[in-house]
This record gives structure tokens, C-alpha cells and sequence, in this order.
């Protein structure tokens, strides 16, 4: 006869609103009361950025490299009504996954996050659909800015630019070859490359690895007419450095409104 728990469900099992759900190693992989285990980081993750226009329409994402553990969240799912169990975690070294929620699509944008995990050592990817991004993006493919720059975002002398780090979480490498490390300075220029968007998201990762090694102090990548991503060596980083952003990416366009120049 098998045991059963208070609620009648067999002791193998958990209850998932209500409902009886095999609990296994894959399961296991995203339940935790740690609020800050990665499952539940990017569930409340993603309400905040709901709130700020970030992921509407179920768009953006984010990602979570803890250990060889890679958790995602799903492609189309409303980004503010997400669960742990919605996750997907895949396997850093084999790029497997170890968990697939059969009902769910993967993240288009899972090529993207591993470019920033391997490229830059990332440990957090986000990407937002911020109209402020969108919005840098056509200012500078206007050349009303800067004519010589409509494929770079660059601003200086805000105070936010402070919240910047040179090349996100690859800035040990940035270090070795000889160039300054840290958070970029009052006087420093930010610049932040800006690629051209495609109409499958993960098409855009050759485009965006380029950008990486060609920009090696930016900690983002602006997609025109669609975004950015933004990773950082931990999930704070990543986080501030995308609300730093997203308050100078505001900033500009309306410093362009008034005529007034970024650099």
C-alpha cells in the first residue's frame, strides 16, 4: 500500500496548485524556499521588470548560470504570471537540457545567453524590450546625434554612467590586456555597440558575438529596433547595470528632444 501525505498525495509526489505532480531530479532542479535560488530569482526578476515595461507582451528574458546549471525562462510565457516550474535548466558543458517543460517553447534568446556566458563569464543575461532602447536605437540610426555613430550609443558627463562596468563580468580579460578595469568614471564616454536586428532572435548571435569582441568594455549590446541584453558577473550586477542603462537610454531621448548632445 503506498504512503500517502496529509493532502492523499503518494509521498513521491508534490502538489503543484492543487494538482498531483511527479517529483524527480528534473523537478528537483527548480524547487527551492530559497528565494534567491535561480528558479525563483527569475520568477520575481521578471515581475519587476514587468512593472518597468521591460517584458511586456511576453517578450524578453532572462537567464541564470549557477554552477554548470543554466536556467531560462520560457519563450511566450507572460514574464509576470511565471513559476519555478515554468523553468528550463540545461547543462553548461553539454548544452542539454536537463529540464524541459513539455508544454513550454525554450527561450529564442538562449543562443544570446550563452554567448555572454562563454564570451564574457557572465553568470546573468537580461533582455529587455525597453522603448527607451528602442528609441536610442532609431535616435542614432537617424545620424541626427552623430553622424559618425549610428551604429554605437555613447554618452559622458551624466553621474548614472558611474553605474557602468568596463566589459560587464569579462573584466579580468579586459585587465590582462592592458587596459583600465572597474566601473567607468564621470568623464569616461560610455559606448554601448548596437547591431541590427533579425527576424529569428537567435540569429542575432554571430552579430552579437562580434560586437563583443570588437567592444570589449561594454556590458551591453543594443539591438535596433528591438532592445538589448545586458549580463554581469552575478545577478546584481546585471540587474543594476540594466536599470542604469534603461535610466540613460530615458535620459537621452529626451536630452534629445531639447537639442541637447550625449558626448
Amino acid at each position: 500500500m503506498a504512503h500517502t501525505t496529509a493532502s492523499g498525495a503518494p509521498r513521491d509526489m508534490v502538489l503543484i496548485d492543487q494538482q498531483p505532480t511527479t517529483f524527480n531530479e528534473a523537478d528537483a532542479l527548480v524547487h527551492s524556499s530559497d528565494p534567491l535560488h535561480p528558479a525563483n530569482h527569475i520568477c520575481s526578476l521578471c515581475r519587476q521588470f514587468y512593472t518597468h515595461g521591460w517584458v511586456t507582451g511576453t517578450g524578453g528574458g532572462v537567464s541564470i548560470k549557477h554552477g554548470n546549471h543554466i536556467f531560462i525562462a520560457p519563450s511566450g510565457q507572460q514574464k509576470e504570471l511565471m513559476r519555478p516550474e515554468d523553468m528550463f535548466v540545461m547543462d553548461f558543458a553539454t548544452r542539454q537540457y536537463l529540464r524541459r517543460p513539455a508544454v513550454l517553447k525554450p527561450s529564442a534568446c538562449t543562443p544570446l545567453f550563452l554567448a555572454a556566458f562563454t564570451q564574457r563569464g557572465a553568470a546573468c543575461c537580461i533582455h529587455t524590450h525597453s522603448q527607451w532602447a528602442v528609441l536610442v536605437t532609431l535616435i542614432c540610426e537617424s545620424g541626427l546625434q552623430n553622424p559618425s555613430e549610428r551604429n554605437v550609443f555613447s554618452m559622458k558627463e551624466i553621474e548614472q554612467i558611474k553605474g557602468i562596468s568596463r566589459g560587464g563580468a569579462g573584466s579580468s580579460e579586459i585587465a590582462e590586456g592592458g587596459r583600465k578595469v572597474g566601473n567607468l568614471g564621470y568623464f569616461d564616454t560610455m559606448q554601448i555597440p548596437i547591431i541590427e536586428n533579425t527576424a529569428h532572435e537567435e540569429d542575432l548571435r554571430d552579430t552579437l558575438e562580434k560586437a563583443m569582441v570588437e567592444w570589449p568594455e561594454a556590458c551591453a549590446v543594443l539591438v535596433r529596433r528591438h532592445g538589448v541584453y545586458v549580463w554581469g558577473k552575478d545577478v546584481a550586477q546585471a540587474k543594476t547595470q540594466c536599470e542604469s542603462l534603461d535610466y540613460l537610454f530615458q535620459l537621452a531621448v529626451e536630452m534629445h528632444k531639447l537639442g541637447l548632445k550625449w558626448v
